[in-house]
């Protein structure tokens, strides 16, 4: 394992979540209650930040997005990824889990639930995306659950390894690779599942997207890394500069949810349940590919130190690409845009319940001997 992965393993270990780690469902609630009245009272006011923008990407929006992603991108250590080659089990199992297993079951269950709720008149109306189509809603909130299913593990993973005791060093490693994964699978993937929903499939905004909003932050984290602990040391990269970018990112999140949500006001408004609709697939899916991660890794005698982290990976979602993507292809107004947001808001909270699910069957697995 490398100082980096060392130091990074000591310092989340010693450390508690701070208050917008352990409190990120109140403020993504408290945040969402804010967008909406500043939609109701100055709707002017998101309007004129979003029409702030260059070839359809809105710059506040890219601002913010762009420190969400960067501290995800700049704890990858390319070395450890080469390394990770020598206990090859739990990178295979999460990359076929993500990628093999977890897209299809996050269409087939969106589809089947959110067009059983239009059928029963649960979900209604149409908008119009920025191609010019106009759609039914519930294609747009399915679209945003897809994004959703393609874009594995964030930045809080490591917070939910660190809860349920797993492998600090290699879920590093697995967010790394799954990272680097994305720049290949996360247009073409998105590109046929939004063609299946019907759905428009602005292919170069796709492929933009992937490289304004994870290629660019991880040269960016690449190369500040570099230069950081060249300049600081990995004592000082590890300790002092990487803890207090957990802060940055999950307040960029929070304001982009206000500005996400200051459009969405109305629709909340009209059809508070809209959320309980959505948010059904997400949990269903968010708990079967934990258990088949979980029932995998015990199959593969996987250490409960890599089965846990491996599970939690492949449960999770990076929901800020999910969100810059949905922002890009349909706008931050759109239905799919809603949808990603509210796998936000049920992320916190279902895998709170799946570290304690990890803890309590920690006997099913062989410990690990270092």
């Amino acid at each position: 394992m490398s100082k980096f992965c060392e130091a990074t393993e000591k310092k989340v270990e010693s450390r508690e979540m701070n208050v917008f780690e352990k409190y990120l469902t109140l403020w993504v609630v408290l945040c969402i209650g804010l967008g909406i009245a500043l939609g109701k009272t100055a709707p002017q006011i998101a309007i004129a930040l979003d029409s702030i923008s260059l070839y359809q990407i809105s710059i506040p929006i890219a601002v913010c997005l762009f420190f969400m992603m960067y501290p995800i991108m700049v704890k990858i250590d390319f070395s450890e990824v080469i390394k990770a080659g020598k206990t090859p089990k739990p990178v295979i199992l999460t990359l076929a889990v993500n990628w093999l297993i977890k897209p299809f079951t996050m269409f087939f269950i969106a589809t089947f639930f959110l067009t059983l709720f239009y059928k029963l008149g649960f979900i209604s109306g149409t908008e119009v995306v920025k191609t010019g189509q106009e759609v039914e809603l519930y294609r747009s909130y399915i679209s945003g659950a897809i994004l959703l299913g393609i874009a594995p593990c964030t930045a809080m993973v490591l917070v939910w390894s660190w809860l349920s005791k797993g492998n600090m060093g290699h879920t590093l490693v697995m967010v790394a690779i799954n990272s680097l994964t994305m720049l290949l699978l996360y247009a073409p993937l998105g590109g046929f599942l939004l063609g299946e929903n019907n759905m428009p499939i602005p292919w170069e905004t796709i492929i933009l997207s992937v490289l304004i909003y994870v290629a660019l932050p991880l040269i960016a984290g690449y190369f500040s890394r570099k230069w950081i602990i060249a300049k600081k040391g990995m004592s000082y990269f590890a300790e002092k500069f990487i803890p207090h970018l957990g802060t940055v990112s999950i307040i960029a999140l929070l304001i982009t949810l206000i500005l996400l949500f200051s459009f969405k006001g109305e629709i909340i408004l009209q059809q508070p349940l809209t959320i309980l609709w959505i948010a059904v697939p997400l949990f269903l899916q968010t708990i079967l590919i934990f258990t088949i991660g979980y029932i995998a890794a015990k199959l593969l005698r996987l250490s409960y130190e890599n089965a846990a982290p491996a599970a939690m990976i492949g449960a999770s979602n990076h929901f800020e690409v999910a969100i810059a993507t949905s922002t890009m292809l349909f706008g931050l107004s759109s239905g799919a845009s809603l949808a990603t947001v509210v796998g936000v808001l049920i992320e916190v909270p279902v895998m709170l319940l799946l570290v304690k699910v990890c803890l309590q069957t920690k006997h099913w697995f062989p410990i690990e001997n270092e």
